[in-house]
């Protein structure tokens, strides 16, 4: 008998290695503070053997939402690359061990490392992020599972994907085998920059190929090019069944079929808000998987995302399954 998922995830498998610093070790590294940059092979060796008491997690913003959903019960995937390196290893059995099927063996002797993004915390909390891209971002086709897709009741896509040629692909492909076998694809913005590059791909994948969209405000303004909140989410559920779009501080928005719902959130100082959006996800698309309608599902979301702001890294250290329990959710 054929295993079956309720959530599948595809994206990027970045190791999370993270160090705390002084911001005088950011100068001298010729860090910049407070930002993603991507780097080359060179650097990222130099960086990392220059870390200090590194702690390690398995990271990749979709993967995060996988994990989270996880740990809320539900059967998940997760389709990602990483090399049989030491780090590759322990991304693919730490994922194993949070109870989500890492369905891709380290890839034997890959020309290129394992992916990692090697964060210095500065003494303000301030987060500086070096990333590799590395074998991650080699996705293709072939690393996509047939039996793993088609066994998916729900499949969420990484848009940041979208920056390779073959990860476009990959992700289209295995789109077209989940809605075949009667599951729902959604799509994960990513990032405001992601769309940018590709407006275009995004706007006909969304309008095409997919049943819904999750994304911050910035990333749905930016689909149409507006600073107009409200014109871009009116536009994007035009196209879109179901569109969800994280505010902030000021809440969630969903439009299903032209119905709109605008849950509320409790007012909390992030201690760290990485990881904040994955986590909604991760609650929303657990309310979706369970038959939840989408306002139970959208204040699932915002309990997930604001145990994650309470604290350091990008996934839930507290039982989350319990915290929806006491809000009366499930």
């Amino acid at each position: 008998m054929t295993k079956t998922y309720h959530l599948v995830g595809i994206g990027n498998a970045v190791v999370d290695v993270i160090s705390q610093c002084e911001d005088t070790f950011l100068s001298e590294q010729g860090i910049e503070k407070g930002i993603m940059q991507l780097i080359e092979r060179d650097r990222c060796e130099e960086l990392y053997a220059a870390m200090g008491n590194r702690v390690m997690t398995p990271g990749g913003s979709v993967a995060n939402t996988i994990a989270g959903a996880g740990a809320l019960g539900l059967d998940a995937a997760f389709i990602g690359r990483v090399r049989d390196d030491t780090l590759g290893k322990f991304y693919a059995d730490a994922m194993n061990n949070e109870g989500v099927a890492f369905v891709n063996p380290p890839v034997e002797g890959d020309e290129l490392p394992t992916s990692r993004s090697m964060i210095f915390v500065s003494p303000d909390g301030e987060r500086s992020l070096n990333t590799y891209l590395g074998t991650s971002s080699e996705l293709s086709s072939a690393d996509v599972p047939e039996e793993t897709a088609s066994a998916a009741q729900i499949m969420f896509l990484e848009g940041y994907l979208f920056d390779r040629d073959k990860g476009k692909t990959a992700f289209m492909e295995a789109a077209r085998i989940c809605r075949q076998s009667g599951g729902r694809v959604g799509l994960s913005i990513s990032d405001p920059f992601c769309v940018e590059r590709h407006r275009e791909d995004f706007l006909n994948l969304i309008g095409n190929d997919l049943d819904f969209v999750i994304g911050n405000q910035d990333e749905i303004c930016a689909l149409f090019e507006t600073d107009n909140l409200e014109t871009a989410m009116a536009r994007t559920a035009e196209i879109c069944d179901l569109m969800v779009c994280t505010r902030g501080g000021d809440g969630v928005t969903v439009v299903e079929d032209k119905q709109r719902v605008d849950v509320p959130v409790e007012t909390i100082v992030p201690v760290d808000a990485t990881g904040a959006g994955d986590q909604f996800a991760a609650g929303f698309l657990f309310g979706l998987a369970t038959g939840r309608d989408i306002e139970i599902s959208a204040r699932m979301g915002c309990i997930c995302a604001g145990e994650v702001i309470r604290h350091i890294g990008p996934r839930p250290e507290t039982n989350v399954l319990a915290l929806l329990e006491d809000a009366g959710l499930v």
